[in-house]
């Protein structure tokens, strides 16, 4: 339902749809917290310095938020130590009753879902239409699959030789330090508690300073769940804060979705400190492949959603669009004609499909890098500048005759920008496609079954979508190859990156005969 709800609220036909079944956003949500969250009570940081967010659709100050640092972080990871402590409430605690917790907890998500999307639209700038149709309710889903694998996750017996019983424990990995992205903060939360929750960790989280504000009330709603004092710690900051997550010895796993570069410096800090155990799941630059049998308004379509959603702000976005040649510039006309109908403005307006971009700074960074596609002979066919003069917005933007090695198409540019490119033959593509240092994503367009296997097989990547794009379910593992990262979210496969495996081995008594 949330697939679909989603895909109309980002296509411009069925705009009316949405403002229809939509109930009214609060346009000035209250800010109701901006501590640190630590053994479920609020303080203030050590330092007693605090930070601003702003609102990116007028670049005004919403609030000031508790800058949390090094000092913080080890009170936390007190805290959180102490709350895994073999005896204490929840370690003593039934598997089935951390299920109960984790529903409840999406309950609350539910039952404030307006206040969160609202929140959400105000922190992170993205339209009201896609926080409350997707990303609120896709958190909730999250929770409630893996409360479903809270009493499920078990180990196995295995018959060895000799005269021994032997059985495997899957034991939670202890205390999780996880680092969350600006691009979609209450679900990239949800992303990381669930998982780690169900399988009996307790954990610190540190959100984007950029959008802190729904990671902080979705700790409010921790406690109101039920959950015991220092299972779910946030503290908000800077990559200060972050860095002593990942250097401290008291951590003994770092989760982290961003960047690649900031991804390595975590691989490269907690090899330093206690050699924890690390998922990362980092940058992209997708190739969305369109071969010459397929829909074209079809395809032209989802690959305008596959790199518009959330105003290009998405790891997976199909940044990349690879064209066969006999339909390639019908494609480019019809994908610059949609791209001029995307309506800008005030995300809190139901008839709104592109808010601004998360701060200045990644405005700027996309513009430099329209700048150089330009420069580089990449044909303009839509957008390419700012959006108006106040807060963050760029232009929904769409290049053709892109070449490969142009900087637009190797560098991920995490905007709104559309770059189109041209290939002749699947052998090709497939060389094409892989040549870059990322591998989260790709997608193929096409009515040849056996063209697409043959694709999916060649395609290095962590997900793979066939006659669709941005098809994201709880059950589905996502991560990526390469440079994209390490380990898996979501799914059954989310599970193995909060537990380990434990082997028992015991000694079965012979009668004497």
């Amino acid at each position: 339902m949330f697939r679909t709800v989603l895909r109309n609220c980002a296509i411009k036909l069925e705009r009316t749809f949405c403002a229809s079944v939509l109930p009214a956003p609060n346009r000035n949500p209250e800010i109701l917290y901006t501590g640190i969250f630590i053994n479920n009570e609020w303080h203030k940081s050590s330092s007693g310095k605090t930070f601003k967010t702003l609102d990116p659709a007028t670049g005004e100050v919403i609030t000031e938020v508790q800058e949390g640092d090094k000092e913080d972080i080890d009170v936390a990871v007190k805290a959180a130590t102490e709350a895994f402590r073999l005896g204490s409430p929840w370690r003593r605690m039934d598997a089935s009753r951390r299920g109960d917790l984790l529903l409840r907890l999406a309950d609350l998500l539910d039952r404030d879902r307006v206040y969160l999307a609202s929140l959400e639209t105000l922190d992170n700038g993205k339209p009201y239409t896609a926080a409350y149709a997707f990303d609120v309710p896709a958190a909730s889903k999250v929770l409630r699959y893996f409360a479903g694998w809270a009493d499920k996750n078990h180990g196995k017996t295995i018959p060895v030789d000799g005269d021994y019983f032997c059985y495997t424990r899957h034991e939670p990995v202890g205390v999780c330090g996880q680092i969350i992205p600006w691009n979609f903060p209450i679900l990239m939360a949800a992303w990381k508690l669930a998982p780690a929750l169900a399988t009996g960790n307790v954990l610190i989280l540190k959100p984007a300073e950029q959008t802190p504000l729904t990671a902080l009330y979705l700790a409010h709603l921790v406690k109101e769940a039920g959950f015991p004092a220092g299972v779910v710690n946030v503290v908000p900051g800077y990559g200060r804060a972050g860095a002593a997550l990942v250097q401290h010895h008291g951590v003994d796993k770092v989760a982290f979705t961003g960047s690649t570069e900031v991804g390595k410096l975590i691989q490269q800090g907690a090899g330093e400190s206690n050699l924890k155990r690390i998922t990362l799941e980092l940058g992209g630059k997708s190739p969305n492949i369109i071969l010459s049998d397929a829909d074209l308004d079809y395809a032209v379509e989802q690959a305008h959603f596959g790199l518009f959603f959330n105003m290009g702000q998405c790891c997976c976005a199909g940044s990349r669009t690879f064209v066969e040649d006999s339909i390639y510039d019908n494609f480019v006309e019809r994908s610059a004609a949609l791209a001029k109908t995307r309506t800008i403005g005030n995300p809190f307006d139901h008839s709104v499909e592109q808010g601004p971009q998360v701060d200045e700074e990644q405005m700027t960074k996309i513009l430099h890098l329209i700048d150089s596609g330009k420069k580089q002979g990449a044909k303009l066919v839509a957008g390419g500048s700012r959006h108006g003069d106040k807060g963050y917005f760029v232009q929904p933007t769409v290049f053709a005759d892109v070449k490969d090695d142009m900087t637009i198409a190797k560098e991920e540019i995490f905007g709104p920008v559309q770059q189109i490119l041209r290939f002749k033959t699947l052998d090709e593509i497939i060389e094409r496609a892989n040549n870059t240092e990322y591998g989260l994503a790709a997608a193929v367009f096409t009515k040849d079954i056996d063209k697409a296997i043959h694709l999916v097989q060649g395609i290095r990547a962590g997900t793979v979508w066939v006659n669709c794009y941005n098809v994201l379910g709880s059950q589905t593992p996502f991560g990526g190859f390469k440079m994209s990262g390490n380990g898996r979210e979501l799914g059954e496969y989310g599970l193995e990156a909060y537990t380990e495996v434990k082997s028992v081995i015991v000694k079965i008594p012979q009668k004497n005969s």
